[in-house]
């Protein structure tokens, strides 16, 4: 099978859209149900996503006019394609392909999204969506500082960006301090608590969601989903040992990815929301040293061989 035959076969099959759509319903579903459960109430049944999903599916969108309207219709489906691109990247079949400087793309990938969602707050003329945009700036800027020097530490200590070169990796406490860094960067990443800023409804309803319905809206909550596939997935492909087997890997992939999900969801339901202050302070302050000496120690190791 030619690179192009396997790219595609990555990006509509495995780990892609054919995977990564039901999985990211799946997951949204993990997530409100063990919230609900540790909050003592019953929580969603199993299909709501979905059934949520198709019913967005069927409302009717706004009349916009003008560069503003075309713009709010361009920014869910942007996401949408960047996160089902970013999935498609993750080397979870051994010898799945690749090539060398994936990881930037990936990571550019993962950025997308969140850049979509700034846009789109400052496109709807909305105070409630400019206010969640300005803190999804603020926040983004907050914990990429953390996110990117983690995953390049890791990458540093291997002198490679290739993605498969990375899930190759044996453990060290290097890769293990990388990983517990990237962690705690994904409550932020994929709004949850206690980073939950943007979209606080007790403040700002749906923070740069709050003009955004009907088909436009359920882009969005796929784009949500599948930003929590790539998310996950990453810890994942970073965390599971290195096998030659297709089926252990895909087992290996998925179990680790619904472990992440239930880890975060834990944590979102054991905490408050942050003030955005405190977010900052937290990141820059307190995170930041994983990151710094994740890179320290990947340099130290570096010029001693």
């Amino acid at each position: 099978m030619n690179s192009l035959t396997t790219a595609l076969a990555r990006l509509l099959v495995f780990p892609g859209l054919l995977f990564a759509i039901p999985a990211a319903w799946f997951f949204l579903w993990v997530e409100r149900k063990s919230v609900a459960l540790m909050q003592g109430r019953i929580g969603p049944p199993f299909m709501q996503p979905f059934f949520d999903f198709i019913k967005l599916l069927g409302k009717t969108t706004p009349p916009r006019n003008g560069l503003g309207g075309l713009l709010m219709k361009a920014w869910p489906l942007i996401a949408v394609s960047s996160a089902a691109g970013a999935v498609g990247l993750l080397p979870v079949l051994p010898l799945s392909g690749g090539f060398e400087g994936d990881l930037i793309l990936l990571l550019a990938l993962l950025e997308l999204p969140s850049m979509c969602i700034i846009a789109a707050g400052f496109s709807s003329r909305s105070i409630f969506g400019e206010i969640g945009s300005a803190r999804e700036a603020v926040l983004s800027v907050a914990y990429n500082v953390v996110f990117l020097l983690a995953i390049v530490s890791i990458a540093a200590s291997q002198h490679t960006f290739r993605l498969e070169g990375l899930a190759a990796l044996q453990y060290s406490p290097l890769h293990l301090l990388g990983i517990a860094a990237i962690l705690v960067c994904l409550p932020a990443k994929l709004h949850i608590n206690p980073f939950s800023l943007p979209n606080a409804e007790q403040e700002i309803y749906s923070g740069p969601m709050t003009e955004y319905a009907g088909p436009e809206l359920a882009m969005w909550e796929l784009s949500h989903g599948l930003e929590w596939v790539a998310a996950t997935g990453l810890v994942a492909t970073l965390v599971a040992p290195h096998v030659t087997v297709w089926w252990l890997g895909v087992l290996l992939f998925a179990a680790l990815s619904f472990g992440v999900v239930l880890l975060l969801s834990v944590v979102a339901a054991a905490t408050a929301r942050l003030q955005i202050d405190t977010t900052v302070r937290f990141y820059w302050q307190c995170t930041l040293i994983f990151a710094v000496l994740a890179i320290s120690s990947a340099l130290f190791m570096r010029f001693r061989l």
